[in-house]
């Protein structure tokens, strides 16, 4: 007879990777949760596969009930702000099943702002991102490491 050996994974908060746990587990005591990677991150590489820069993720958690989290980043012309967002909510629906409450500024495109709840997307120019300067509105946010993109993440959240 065979030992069913149980393979866990855990979700490394400094890095965002998943370190596996080959171990069985200790009788009577329960397993982790299945962790699930931020909505942020969904957003943060549908943004990056479209070549956005200079992005930042804002932690309103402690300060704001307004959203959990920031996502800021730059696109250097309209059109390139306008693929950005239209990659986010494909991703975001694909990936996650959800949907933006609402978008404001695409037509324009100089400044996208989309509500998907917990996460809040900002698509800037640069002349849009230094007038509105959110990292100086929002400095006592606190400031989410972006994980390198060949780091893996688990689905969800």
């Amino acid at each position: 007879m065979h030992a069913v050996l149980n393979l866990v994974t855990i979700l490394d908060k400094e890095t965002f990777t998943l370190i596996p746990l080959r171990s069985e587990p200790t009788p009577g005591a329960s397993l982790p949760l299945p962790v699930e990677s931020p909505t942020w991150l969904t957003a943060l590489r549908a943004a990056e596969s479209k070549k956005a820069t200079e992005s930042r993720i804002l932690d309103l958690r402690e300060i704001s009930s307004l959203a959990d989290y920031f996502f800021i980043c730059s696109a250097s012309n309209q059109r390139q702000a306008q693929a950005i967002w239209d990659e986010v909510v494909k991703q975001m629906k694909e990936q996650r099943g959800e949907k933006a409450t609402s978008v404001e500024g695409y037509g324009g495109g100089e400044w996208i702002l989309g509500d998907f709840g917990d996460l809040i997307v900002h698509i800037f120019t640069p002349e849009m991102r230094a007038y509105y300067d959110l990292e100086r509105l929002w400095r006592h946010a606190g400031n989410v490491p972006v994980p390198a993109e060949d780091h893996p993440v688990a689905a969800g959240s």
